[in-house]
């Protein structure tokens, strides 16, 4: 098993970056602009991403853990073949003025291509999260940065 890893600061408080990472509010405002469900333990949560106007990819995560200005832990249950049984943790701590956010997408099955890509969205998502937070606008899908012809 291989995985995605990344530390982001953000000058915020774990309260502000714990909402944007707890809520479907949140995670609309950094991550793709397409969140619903029930962001509680054992909740489902839909993400649909869109290109041109034309949905390009789309997951559904369970909800494995809400531990406020903590943790925030999903499984993914639908989306990519890849994604399937991989979960997705934020971690938070206090430093100073920073939050950190210690990003993992764990248990790919291999490190194909796909998830080379997946690493650079996840970076580039995670500065969307840091923008959000510090300057009250993100970039979330269908706004985010292109990198290539899977987007």
């Amino acid at each position: 098993m291989v995985d995605i890893l990344h530390r982001v600061g953000i000058k915020s408080s774990l309260g502000e970056v714990y909402k944007a990472l707890a809520t479907c509010e949140g995670v609309a405002g950094w991550w793709t602009n397409s969140a619903q469900g029930e962001s509680k333990i054992g909740g489902a949560l839909q993400f649909r991403f869109s290109a041109g106007g034309k949905e390009i990819g789309r997951f559904e995560m369970k909800v494995l853990e809400l531990q406020p200005n903590q943790r925030v832990m999903w499984q993914v249950v639908d989306g990519s073949a890849e994604w399937i049984g991989t979960t997705i943790t934020f971690e938070l701590r206090q430093e100073g003025e920073y939050a950190i956010v210690l990003f993992k997408h764990q248990g790919w099955k291999e490190p194909v291509e796909f998830m080379h890509h997946c690493s650079t969205k996840w970076a580039i998502f995670l500065m969307s999260l840091k923008s959000l937070v510090e300057i009250g606008k993100g970039a979330p899908s269908p706004e985010d940065t292109k990198i290539d012809n899977w987007n």
